[in-house]
């Protein structure tokens, strides 16, 4: 007879150290790996303690900041007078000195300098380490005197009013005058004048150029002539040089600014008290 089947004894195994699936149990078998994070933690925030602490210095010490002398200005030109770069930062207040550490240091250099009445263009902005920037502008540039109440203001080729306090009387009366205008400046200095009676006077005063001196221009005036405007010029004497419209203004047959420019120079040693018209073909007018 076959001896009944006993059932296995269940064999007791102690379990696992940290396969019990407790927290502690689980920090008990990586010991090493928990111990190297926290020594890892500790040193990242005694980092930012003493960065908290020290950060401040560091960004405003004297190797980590930007000032005005640190800055290389480019592109200035022989007619500004004033220190445009010191002007510009001080204006835009930035002549405390910057950190270089600022992500919108370039960016904030160039709105000091494109907010100048001087500055037509900002070129680039360099920032450098150790601290050093180049700043490279394009300068607006002066083409005539305009006749206002109290005074001449000074406008470029698009007609932007420009500093007056850079002009001395004699410097001022180096440049042609224009006269005829009502209005006043619509903005401060470096915005546009806001009337088309300058801009077209300007634009007169860039194509003639040099012939001003070589002819003794001393004004530039507006006319009204056939229900259109358009300018003349005067000259020594009483002498006229009618003009025409303003480039880009002429009448209907009128002919070309290069044109004009060429018998402009001709007149170079006439003395003669006619009144001229370059708008025909004749040219000369007799005088009244």
């Amino acid at each position: 007879m076959n001896a009944p089947l006993r059932p296995k004894p269940t064999q007791f195994q102690p379990a696992a150290r940290g396969t019990d699936g407790s927290l502690a149990g689980f920090l008990l078998t990586r010991r090493a790996g928990v111990g190297a994070i926290a020594v890892v933690l500790l040193a990242i925030a005694a980092g930012v303690l003493v960065w908290n602490r020290v950060g401040e210095f560091v960004r405003w010490g004297d190797g980590y900041q930007l000032r005005p002398e640190m800055v290389e200005l480019l592109g200035g030109a022989p007619w500004v007078r004033g220190d445009l770069k010191a002007e510009a930062m001080r204006s835009a207040s930035l002549d405390g000195g910057l950190p270089l550490a600022d992500s919108e240091l370039a960016t904030r250099l160039a709105r000091a300098f494109d907010m100048h009445p001087w500055v037509k263009q900002v070129v680039r902005v360099e920032i450098k380490h150790p601290a050093r920037a180049i700043v490279e502008i394009l300068c607006r540039e002066p083409v005539a005197m305009v006749s206002v109440r109290g005074g001449l203001l000074a406008v470029d080729a698009d007609g932007f009013v420009l500093p007056s306090a850079d002009f001395a009387p004699e410097s001022a009366a180096e440049y042609p005058r224009i006269t005829g205008v009502d209005s006043s400046p619509q903005g401060p200095e470096g915005s546009r004048w806001g009337d088309r009676v300058v801009e077209e006077g300007a634009s007169v005063a860039v194509v003639i150029g040099p012939e001003w001196r070589t002819l003794g221009i001393v004004e530039c005036r507006p006319i009204v002539m056939q229900g259109m405007r358009m300018w003349e010029l005067v000259g020594p004497e009483g002498r006229t040089i009618l003009f025409g419209g303003a480039p880009g203004r002429e009448a209907a047959g009128e002919p070309s600014v290069a044109e004009k420019v060429v018998r402009l120079k001709a007149l170079e040693g006439d003395s003669s008290g006619q009144r001229v018209d370059l708008t025909t073909s004749e040219g000369r007018q007799p005088s009244t």
